[in-house]
């Protein structure tokens, strides 16, 4: 399993759950934020913490597309919460 940021994080912009990210799977593009599935660690700490549920497991029905953005979408800029 990992988690995927679907279309409700169009525009949003905020960035509470990749702060809690204790990976820094995620990425930032034009006008959403995408999760790398094979850097996701399946934790679910980020999940909760969307103000706007644009995280779901790749579990949930209708995930198959939003896995296919966020593969396709990691050529975006990598945010690093943890640096070091």
């Amino acid at each position: 399993m990992t988690y995927l940021v679907n279309d409700k994080c169009i525009k949003c912009k905020l960035m509470d759950c990749v702060e809690v990210c204790p990976v820094d799977c995620f990425y930032e593009g034009n006008n959403m934020l995408v999760i790398k599935p094979e850097e996701c660690i399946d934790c679910g700490v980020c999940e909760p913490e969307c103000p706007v549920d644009a995280i779901v497991a790749d579990t949930e029905s209708g995930s198959e597309k939003w896995l296919e953005l966020n593969t396709k979408s990691v050529s975006y800029t990598h945010l690093r919460a943890h640096e070091t």
